[in-house]
């Protein structure tokens, strides 16, 4: 049968599976958004205010769900507003689907009415990337985009659709949903069998555990090769949730911010298992002294990773889970029980105050009462890595956070989208004053579609990281990191008919927080913190993860 573009592009994404849109029209998507008229029944269109929040809410819905979120956008600077969104998805393995309209092919390269090269653009942000120029061709690459995004190491994927193509008539046949692109090569026997051996003989083994596990589904995997072979497991910001905390495996985040003990346990393992992990600067500070005396394990889908920013003893280039279930099959069952004890002897003595309205206090107290099974989803800066240093987070997918890029307005949009795909569940929104400003727009939209989300506001009337760092590194130097007190949030809250309600001490939380959790708005709670609160540990820039500050 014949159709338009515009409802090839729709009958796709329904053979695709899609049911959930997240986007805003301009005028080279009319056609689209037209066609879309017709088959409302089929999708749920959430409209945003703005399309960097459209592509953040895609990807907060993809990151939630493991399936690819999909975005519309216009031309112009409708597409050019989705570029810290991709960017963002690209930088930490999101599957997402994003679709710009363009000028019609007669009018491309004339520096026409809203026109932009999104393709050149977005060409290092993508995993590829595409300009339709034929109708025929259409249905053929929404397909392999969709198998693009979701294969391998996953990511985002752009097609870039002039205005013509919309509105011409082709052919299209209805196929069953995509199949998965080309399983990867197992690792090679003989190499993994020298891995094996190393698991064996180690005496202060960790795991660095990985976005790359929640990306393969490897959890199970990693929790039998742990459990077996008595290995502690150290996360990264990006793998927060693939093995339980409450575990005495667990050993939390590593890296700049990372808990004391795990980060000296890392520097004095003698190996390594990095799963699905990347080696980021923020994980391993000075490449030379990140666990000087241990071999290391690298397991990826990307063959690229491997050696990129640290040089590897046993490269495991293949799919993470199969990999990993491989190892669990064959190493020997182990007692570490020493070695767990020493690194526990590692851990600081943490004098309790439990009336302090500290950032510990206020998320443990919120996960009480919003429940550990809800989703949390953070901002950019210290109210983050408050977040994943002191949330427990024992299942996958239920800690959405910008790591890669460091994307400050994420969250609020990134909620939307988990909202939207996991109604059932509760979203809890963590935010600094300075991050919340970026994209709080996008209130209009938690309004519109009546989200239960609850924003947990950190207001230090500042930049809080960027104003530790002027505090430890440049002198005190303050310089425009302070944020006057010109906005009242509880009146923003009001004006965007949600609920607002201010606390300074734990009393006053706890009762925000219950009338939170039983109404059907969205309440924003803002938490008065002291500027000088630091988040600690830090690892000063250029320095061994070892070398650490640990408060005043």
């Amino acid at each position: 049968m014949e159709y338009t573009g515009a409802e090839i592009v729709l009958n796709c994404l329904k053979e695709q599976g899609v049911n959930t849109i997240f986007g805003y029209p301009g005028g080279a998507v009319i056609p689209l958004y037209d066609a879309l008229f017709n088959y409302h029944q089929d999708f749920l269109h959430v409209l945003t205010c703005h399309e960097q929040g459209a592509v953040h809410a895609a990807d907060g819905y993809a990151r939630s769900t493991g399936k690819a979120g999909v975005c519309f956008a216009t031309s112009g600077p409708g597409a050019t507003n989705t570029v810290t969104g991709i960017a963002t998805a690209y930088m930490d393995s999101v599957p997402l689907v994003v679709f710009t309209g363009q000028v019609p092919q007669s009018l491309l390269g004339r520096d026409s009415f809203q026109e932009i090269d999104i393709t050149a653009v977005t060409f290092p942000i993508t995993k590829y990337n595409y300009l339709v120029k034929s109708i025929e061709d259409l249905p053929s690459i929404i397909r392999e985009a969709f198998r693009t995004a979701m294969s391998g190491r996953k990511g985002p994927v752009l097609i870039d659709i002039p205005k013509n193509i919309f509105t011409a008539k082709g052919e299209y046949i209805t196929i069953s949903m995509f199949t998965e692109g080309k399983k990867t090569a197992p690792v090679d026997d003989n190499l993994l069998w020298e891995a094996v051996k190393a698991i064996d003989v180690s005496k202060k083994p960790v795991i660095y555990a990985g976005g790359g596990v929640i990306h393969a589904g490897a959890e199970p995997e990693l929790w039998e090769l742990a459990k077996k072979a008595s290995i502690p497991v150290a996360n990264t910001l990006m793998s927060l949730g693939c093995f339980p905390m409450n575990h005495p495996l667990s050993l939390g985040l590593v890296g700049m911010h990372g808990h004391k003990e795990t980060n000296l346990a890392v520097t004095e393992s003698d190996l390594i298992i990095a799963v699905g992990a990347r080696f980021s600067d923020r994980v391993i500070g000075t490449k030379d002294k990140f666990a000087p005396g241990a071999r290391i394990i690298h397991i990826d889908i990307d063959g690229s990773e491997i050696g990129k920013n640290k040089e590897v003893d046993f490269p495991l280039e293949g799919n993470v889970k199969d990999t990993l279930k491989a190892l669990a099959d064959k190493v020997c069952e182990k007692d570490r029980s020493r070695w767990l004890s020493s690194i526990r002897s590692l851990a600081p003595k943490v004098k309790q105050q439990p009336d302090a309205f500290s950032p510990a206090n206020i998320l443990a107290l919120a996960q009480r009462i919003v429940g550990t099974d809800s989703i949390i989803v953070t901002e950019v800066g210290q109210h983050q890595m408050w977040a994943a240093q002191y949330c427990r987070v024992d299942s996958p997918r239920r800690f959405l956070t910008s790591g890669g890029l460091g994307t400050m307005g994420y969250g609020l949009g990134a909620s939307i989208g988990a909202q939207i795909a996991n109604p059932d569940k509760k979203v809890l929104h963590i935010a600094g004053d300075g991050s919340f400003r970026m994209n709080c727009n996008e209130l209009a939209t938690v309004s519109k579609y009546r989200l239960p989300i609850i924003t947990l506001l950190f207001n230090n009337g500042s930049l809080g990281m960027v104003r530790q760092w002027q505090d430890l590194f440049q002198e005190k130097r303050y310089s425009q990191t302070d944020l006057t007190d010109d906005v009242d949030y509880m009146k923003l809250a009001s004006a965007y008919r949600l609920n607002g309600a201010k606390a300074e001490n734990l009393a006053q939380l706890r009762e925000a927080l219950f009338k939170a959790i039983s109404s059907e708005k969205a309440t924003i709670v803002e938490c008065m913190i002291d500027k000088e609160t630091g988040v600690y540990p830090i690892v000063p820039p250029g320095m061994p993860i070892d070398n650490m500050l640990t408060g005043r």
